[in-house]
């Protein structure tokens, strides 16, 4: 048996480092030392762009994979980064429906996973979560379907932490002002006005703070 490395230098290949080696200039990076191949197909320009062309399919299946372990993924995000990267209609449309078939593709239970983690994590409510949902290509019946799953009580829980936390801050604030900036916030988060008003009016009055003349709604 010969040396370790014989089988690479009878095949023209050396190890890193060895005599005869012929280095890339600097300033070329890992595309163009690869042939100038993307992770989603050929760079142009190069001459792996100017060979065959790539099956489309296959730059799709890449495309999304890609995309998928960096973060979950609705269908039509994925279509739509498809159309930005110029795969045919119909090669995207075929990869689409396989990756859905295979499970890699759920809206469902994309929808699900983002109520109960942006609700947990970030306190919104069935509005801003649908908004959202919308907002990333979910069909409007699996929206309602994962929001509608949000227990009332459970939402009107998170609201009252959310302006506990805020409530000692904004004890110096007039009156109304104070109110206004509470609702203001949980407003923001997707609660309606009427649970907004009745969990700020009740987190003063638990305060001991006088609610006379605090308004039920603004106009």
């Amino acid at each position: 048996m010969g040396e370790p490395g014989a089988l690479g230098d009878r095949a023209g290949l050396r190890e890193p480092g060895s005599l005869g080696e012929r280095r890339a200039p600097r300033g070329r990076g890992k595309r163009e030392r690869s042939g100038g191949w993307l992770p989603d197909g050929p760079q142009e320009g190069t001459a792996a762009s100017e060979g065959p062309p790539a099956d489309p399919e296959a730059v799709a299946r890449a495309i999304c994979l890609r995309l998928l372990t960096m973060a979950p993924k609705t269908r039509a995000q994925l279509a739509d980064a498809l159309r930005k990267r110029d795969v045919p209609e119909e090669a995207a449309n075929a990869v689409l429906e396989r990756f859905s078939e295979v499970g890699l593709i759920d809206d469902e239970a994309f929808a699900a996973a983002w109520v109960s983690s942006r609700h947990s994590g970030r306190g919104l409510a069935r509005r801003a979560l649908a908004q959202e949902l919308r907002q990333r290509g979910v069909a409007e019946e699996t929206v309602k379907d994962a929001v509608g799953r949000l227990d009332p009580d459970e939402e009107a829980e998170t609201a009252r932490r959310l302006v506990d936390r805020k409530l000692a801050a904004t004890r110096g604030v007039e009156p109304q002002a104070r109110m206004r900036r509470l609702v203001g916030m949980l407003a923001r988060k997707g609660y309606s006005p009427g649970l907004a008003f009745r969990v700020v009016r009740e987190a003063i009055e638990a305060e001991g703070s006088p609610s006379d003349g605090l308004p039920d709604t603004f106009e």
